[in-house]
């Protein structure tokens, strides 16, 4: 059976019997008073893993994005177009958001 690392957001989603995923369990990404507005760069633009990348050194957190602006991102990849305004989450609250 497969385990999903911290960063992952399948990792509280279980498994059913030893080869299949249960539905998936969503991990919420919570308002912070220190989260920061910030507005989709060009480079950026379908690529929330770059960003992901360029903040965190993680690729993998591009789901957090998504996660965090529900309301402006109904599609985490295809709605991440350059002067689109999101919030992001500091590096430094994801160690206590996931355990990263």
């Amino acid at each position: 059976m497969a385990t999903y690392s911290s960063s992952s957001p399948w990792n509280n989603t279980r498994f059913r019997g030893n080869r299949y995923l249960d539905i998936l369990q969503i991990r919420p990404v919570p308002a912070d008073a220190d989260d920061f507005l910030y507005e989709i760069e060009t480079q950026y633009t379908y690529r929330p893993d770059l960003l992901a990348y360029d903040l965190y050194d993680n690729y993998k957190l591009w789901w957090l994005f998504a996660q965090r602006n529900m309301n402006v991102l109904k599609d985490p990849v295809y709605d991440f177009t350059a002067g689109t305004e999101i919030y992001l989450p500091k590096a430094s609250n994801l160690q206590n958001l996931l355990g990263v």
